[in-house]
């Protein structure tokens, strides 16, 4: 089974092994551009892409339970300003920063609590949204 890692500035957090890739396959290395010339020819400009993969780790369909105090400690590395991070998915390390316009990270108590009951033991559901740099 591989760990999922995520490593910034020496310090690594092990992410729960259940968290899914979901958008592993709806991302191209390839953009595509077409248009029509004044003759009415087909125009087609294609580039490829050196970055921009989006990597969403989905922790909600898939139960992946993390505890309060990881997510108050992955909220914190979330909330700094151009940081770069080594998330290491089925063994392949990868740069990423958080998709910030996508939500960044996200986790949701799995169970409904009054504000005294809130200790770092909880369990949350994480959904982690990156692009790879």
């Amino acid at each position: 089974m591989s760990t999922i890692t995520l490593t910034y500035d020496g310090v690594t957090e092990t992410l729960s092994d259940r968290l899914q890739w979901t958008d592993e396959y709806d991302w191209s290395p390839i953009d595509q551009a077409t248009g029509y010339s004044t003759e009415g020819a087909l125009m087609v400009d294609q580039a490829e892409k050196l970055a921009g993969q989006p990597i969403t780790l989905d922790g909600e369909s898939s139960q992946a339970w993390t505890e309060r105090a990881q997510c108050d400690r992955l909220k914190a590395w979330a909330a700094l300003k151009n940081i770069e991070l080594v998330l290491v998915l089925r063994g392949v390390a990868h740069q990423v920063i958080f998709d910030h316009a996508q939500g960044g990270f996200t986790a949701r108590p799995i169970w409904k609590l009054i504000d005294g009951e809130i200790t770092g033991e909880l369990l949350y559901l994480p959904t982690f949204r990156f692009l790879k740099v």
